[in-house]
């Protein structure tokens, strides 16, 4: 079975034996765009040419009469404007666009916005397409009436490799369109977005199969016309698949770029404050929990901003100036809010900060702090998922930087629990790999992954971090709230305090709070 996952920046092809073996692998990159502040936009075409690529390689390694049949994964939050012949009227306007910040911010301050969160499992933030649409339709009204669909990257490709227009549950559950009840369009949500139900894809299961391909696209993978096409889902949900976190009571933390924490539950809910996001992986499975826009991008800063001397590749030095210093950073505190925020604060307006700064402090404790930051911040998420009632006993980790013994130890410590971490898999794309699998009967159920995912580490808190890090997480939580007037008058001050740094080519730094997020 092929699993393809459509990422921010490239797409990778993975072929599994029912078995769980990795089998072959291919990724084809493209380019995330940033025109203007606050924009992250792509190329529909070349996304297309980097699934046509990475399949068609990956078949050549393991020979088209071996194929099962393909299966998607995709990021979510993703908006296309086709015209009724189904070509693209715009980019891909990705998750980490940020254009829609004034329209999401008043979406989620109006009186059903919290309501309309809680139904749909979407909050009320600028990656959203609900916000997006009404940023459309405000802005770009002469291109509104030219649209004959509005879909996410994933819809396109199908449309293309298929000549279907449909849209999973999964992907539905991430637009802030479809009702989380019902599994249909949300009519209100719609009457919000100024779009009508046949402008949007059917919503059908993720384990729905396509049966053909169309000429051009068998072709161009070197596949029989009549290979199942699985639709598949989101990405967020398939990596909780692809590491085994899919009973209740386990959750699967990823920290890449960016970062996440989620915990599969077998029906949607949302905690009180909407703290958190709920997606589909089935129409009986979900995942409830939060992701963070500022990972591993923290480290890459403190190397740029704060430790510049240091040899490339930097990280190792720098994680080693972190290990230097005590757990809690001599009383040194760091919202790490350099991308803005997501959960559980669903918010593009904070930055970041450093609070307790002292004249014993030193660059070791700076770097150590941001680390801090991130695990402190997904501690919150954690709790916004507690608050939503919501059992999490177990943790599995996953992510680029948890291959350092510090960030693994971090983690444990600031959540105050053991993290397992399972031997290398393809995640997302494992997840649809064994999605297209139950589709289409070549495995029982998901629920194989239990046996499959081997955890080959268990990193358990030391009860001494462990004790100082509960101490500050009430600390670092009640700090956003106390630092949202001093963020909004930053934003107000804004155009008239721009960055203007010489990077070494002739580039500025644009202003942070409204530039577009390429965390992943």
């Amino acid at each position: 079975m092929i699993g393809v996952d459509l990422g921010t920046t490239n797409t990778k092809a993975v072929a599994f034996r029912t078995d769980g073996t990795l089998e072959a692998s291919h990724s084809a990159g493209y380019p995330l765009n940033e025109p203007h502040p606050g924009h992250a936009v792509q190329d529909p075409q070349l996304i297309l040419a980097a699934v046509l690529e990475s399949v068609r390689e990956v078949v050549s390694q393991v020979g088209a009469h071996r194929v099962a049949g393909i299966s998607f994964s995709s990021a979510m939050h993703s908006l296309i404007g086709l015209s009724p012949a189904g070509t693209p009227l715009t980019e891909v306007i990705t998750w980490a666009d940020t254009r829609a910040r004034v329209q999401a911010e008043r979406l989620r301050a109006s009186v059903g916005g919290l309501a309309l969160h809680r139904r749909t499992g979407t909050p009320m933030h600028p990656m959203s397409p609900l916000p997006k649409l009404v940023w459309f339709r405000e802005q770009e009204p002469k291109l509104c009436e030219k649209i004959g669909f509005w879909v996410g990257i994933k819809e396109f490709v199908l449309l293309q490799l298929c000549g279907a227009l449909v849209v999973d549950h999964s992907i539905a559950s991430a637009t802030g369109l479809m009702n989380m009840n019902t599994l249909a369009w949300d009519e209100e949500a719609l009457r919000i977005a100024g779009v009508q139900p046949e402008q949007l894809p059917e919503i059908v299961p993720t384990t729905t199969v396509l049966s053909a391909l169309t000429d051009d696209a068998a072709a161009a993978m070197g596949l029989p016309r009549t290979t199942p096409v699985v639709v598949g889902a989101a990405d967020g949900p398939l990596a909780n698949l692809g590491v085994g976190a899919v009973r209740p009571g386990v959750a699967a933390c990823s920290i890449g770029t960016s970062g996440a924490l989620r915990v599969a539950v077998d029906r949607p809910a949302v905690d009180p404050l909407g703290g958190v996001f709920c997606y589909a992986l089935t129409s009986s499975r979900w995942v409830v929990g939060g992701a963070i826009n500022n990972g591993g991008v923290v480290l890459g800063w403190a190397g740029d901003a704060i430790a510049p001397d240091l040899a490339e590749p930097a990280e190792e030095e720098l994680l080693a100036l972190a290990a230097r210093v005590a757990p809690g950073s001599g009383g040194l505190l760091m919202l790490p809010y350099l991308l803005s925020e997501r959960a559980p604060h669903w918010s593009s307006l904070p930055r970041g900060a450093y609070v307790g700064l002292t004249r014993a402090h030193r660059r070791e404790h700076l770097v150590r702090a941001a680390l801090e930051g991130v695990c402190l911040q997904l501690a919150l998420v954690l709790h916004s998922m507690r608050a939503a009632g919501l059992e999490v006993h177990s943790i599995r980790a996953t992510g680029g930087v948890m291959r350092s013994p510090l960030w693994r130890q971090l983690l444990a410590d600031t959540f105050g629990m053991p993290i397992e971490f399972a031997h290398g898999q393809e995640g997302s794309g494992f997840g649809a790999a064994l999605l297209g699998m139950e589709a289409l009967g070549l495995i029982d159920s998901i629920d194989v992954v239990v046996d499959m995912v081997k955890i080959e580490q268990t990193v358990r808190p030391q009860p001494a971090a462990a004790a100082v890090y509960a101490s500050l997480l009430p600390v670092f939580a009640e700090l956003y709230n106390a630092l949202v007037p001093t963020f909004t008058s930053l934003r107000r001050l804004a155009p008239s305090l721009p960055i203007d740094l010489d990077l070494g080519e002739g580039r500025t730094t644009a202003d942070p709070s409204t530039e577009g997020n390429t965390a992943r």
